[in-house]
């Protein structure tokens, strides 16, 4: 499991480095301006259709119901499940797309209300419709994505997002060099977005993985509208933090460049979520779906203990790691062009608050998948709803007082209420499984992230007033290795890992 969980890992990683210079580009070729908030506020919409189908989100549904197929009909009968879901899922979104299209302008008023009556609407209508051929090309990338991960081959469906930050990060370098005028550059990033999501479709078909789902077939039918009824919340639920940011987004449209400073937080806190949460999503759906079909108590627990383990010792220290450095990282990453030092600022704020939610939606993506095993989503998107209704009903009151800042804790606090709404349901309904070793390691792993982060905080000093560059790389370079090597030593010292024994089960055949 966990060399799988690291063949994600590694892939969101370079996705995520990725995403961060195509946006550290954005933010040099736009700013944090009208234009900007138009255009990242239709970006954010295509991410959360980027996270409800992609990133394991489908796997909720998808992996489940073709593993059950398979092992009762067999290999031929589990292809044609898949054909007829790749058919009906396309065929879907493109009638969607056209829809949304036409109804764009109520969507955009909708999560940014602040953006009526302004020129800032026009723009984010019209970024948007441009974007919207990706939805059409997510979908089918998304069904063959999940198949692969269901017969256990993570590799290519881990890699194949760098193609669509690749594509972007191309058009931004091509724009910055012919210094296009924003309104411009907007509108032609935007139909990059689609293109982007052809590229990733067109290398899925290149594969085997194609046969997979063969024949093709569309079907509305008793099986697929059950299919769906599985599919749609799950992968709701699964792309709660974008859900979230939604929600932030929505009271944050009223306050200029607020839309922004929170973008470019939150896209610091999708690094840390994306290599922890998205490969607990990817890996843990099948192995725990095969142990409950199994009836494998002790399968169970060792998925859901060591899920648990790796979800707190990666989640923790990233967290402490971002509160204290927030204000260095994200100059070093984006104070560049008309990203200004204010910008900076308010932005290093919003991340900081942000952070604090960042051990909850980790703890969600470990908790999520022992409900889908169980062919249980709608108890996940409750709990999604939940976390939604209380980012909205906190971030009017503190967005009020401390603008981006209390709706970056806004968020937060929404995300802690639908982590802990999962782990009741859960403890009531079937009990989580943790065992003695899970029990023994995790107060240790705490204690290890805690020293980490008082070292962390130790150093923030170090950082020259007026350093710029190079010197900011080195610096904060140096903090930050600093802080794994001793995060990791104190692990081994205090017993929380050895990593001998992790070397050496890597090493072992699968």
């Amino acid at each position: 499991m966990i060399r799988s969980f690291l063949t994600v890992s590694t892939g969101t990683l370079a996705s995520r480095l990725l995403g961060f210079a195509r946006d550290s580009l954005i933010a040099a070729l736009l700013g944090t301006g009208a234009v900007a908030d138009a255009f990242l506020a239709a970006f954010q919409l295509v991410n959360v259709v980027r996270r409800l189908l992609s990133e394991g989100a489908l796997n909720a549904a998808l992996i489940p119901a073709w593993l059950r197929v398979r092992d009762r009909d067999g290999e031929k009968a589990a292809s044609a499940f898949a054909g007829r879901v790749l058919g009906t899922v396309s065929v879907a979104l493109i009638v969607i797309s056209i829809v949304i299209a036409l109804v764009m302008p109520l969507i955009i008023t909708v999560i940014a209300p602040g953006f009526l009556g302004s020129a800032t609407l026009d723009l984010a209508v019209a970024n948007a419709r441009l974007m919207l051929p990706y939805l059409a090309f997510a979908g089918p990338v998304t069904v063959l994505m999940g198949l692969l991960n269901a017969q256990g081959r993570f590799a290519l469906t881990a890699f194949s997002p760098l193609l669509f930050n690749s594509a972007l990060i191309s058009a931004i370098a091509a724009l910055l060099a012919w210094h296009a005028y924003a309104n411009f550059a907007a509108w032609l990033l935007a139909a990059t977005v689609g293109i982007a999501g052809l590229l990733q479709l067109l290398m899925l078909l290149s594969q085997r993985s194609a046969r997979l789902a063969t024949p093709l077939g569309v079907r509305f039918d008793k099986e697929m509208r059950g299919f769906f009824a599985k599919a749609i919340p799950g992968m709701i639920a699964s792309s709660g933090p974008q859900w979230l940011m939604v929600a932030g987004a929505i009271i944050a449209s009223a306050t200029p460049s607020a839309v922004s400073w929170l973008y470019f937080a939150n896209r610091l806190i999708e690094l840390p979520l994306g290599i922890v949460g998205v490969a607990m999503g990817t890996v843990l759906v099948p192995e725990l779906t095969r142990a409950v079909a199994s009836s494998d108590r002790d399968a169970v627990a060792h998925a859901e203990s060591r899920a648990l383990e790796l979800a707190t010792g990666l989640a923790l220290p990233a967290t402490l790691g971002l509160i204290v450095l927030a204000e260095p990282i994200v100059r070093l990453l984006f104070e560049h062009g008309a990203f200004g030092a204010d910008d900076s600022t308010a932005t290093a704020h919003a991340l900081m608050w942000l952070a604090l939610g960042l051990p909850a939606h980790v703890l969600i993506k470990a908790l999520s998948p022992a409900y889908y095993a169980r062919s249980d989503t709608m108890t996940p998107l409750l709990a999604t709803a939940k976390g939604f209704v209380v980012a909205i009903a906190l971030a009017v009151v503190l967005g009020h007082f401390c603008g981006a800042s209390g709706i970056a804790a806004s968020i937060a606090a929404g995300a802690w209420s639908s982590a802990l709404a999962l782990l009741r349901q859960g403890t009531s309904e079937f009990g989580f499984s943790v065992d003695a070793a899970a029990r023994q390691r995790l107060p240790r792993i705490v204690l290890a992230a805690a020293a980490m982060g008082a070292l962390l905080w130790l150093t923030t000093g170090l950082m020259p007033t007026e350093a710029h560059g190079l010197i900011r790389f080195i610096v904060l370079g140096l903090q930050i290795g600093a802080g794994i090597a001793v995060y990791g030593l104190l692990l081994q010292i205090l017993g929380a890992a050895s990593w001998r024994e992790a070397v050496n089960a890597l090493r072992r055949p699968a």
